[in-house]
């Protein structure tokens, strides 16, 4: 009589998809207002707020602490929290950062499940 061993592999669970994605422009500009504002350990707070023309606007803030419940994650180099409800809109979204003519500059957003957008809804504090 044979016996048969069988190794037990225990598989760690698959890891949540990242709700959001920064480019390495975006990345490198969170990095560097943390550094310049010596928020060492912070990290961004990607969310959604009620306003703008669709009802939704994406909000950007540096946040020194997680809340309860809070999706947390790293991005190129910089952590990044995302509350429940906000993960749920966020899905895929692509956060730029984008320089344009005239000197004007700013984050830019990419949804690629939005039906439409109007060019309003980001705001960004440090």
């Amino acid at each position: 009589m044979e016996t048969q061993t069988q190794s037990q592999q225990t598989e760690a669970p698959p890891k949540p998809a990242t709700p959001v994605r920064l480019t390495d422009k975006a990345a490198a500009m969170v990095r560097e207002t943390i550094e310049r504002e010596s928020l060492a350990g912070s990290g961004l707070r990607v969310a959604v707020v009620g306003g703008g023309c669709s009802g939704f606007q994406y909000s950007l803030d540096i946040d020194k602490e997680e809340r309860a419940g809070d999706l947390t994650f790293e991005v190129n180099g910089v952590k990044v929290l995302v509350d429940p409800m906000s993960s749920m809109y966020l899905m895929g979204v692509e956060i730029d950062y984008v320089e344009g003519q005239f000197g004007q500059s700013g984050f830019s957003f990419k949804n690629p499940n939005a039906k439409a957008t109007c060019g309003c809804g980001s705001s960004f504090s440090a």
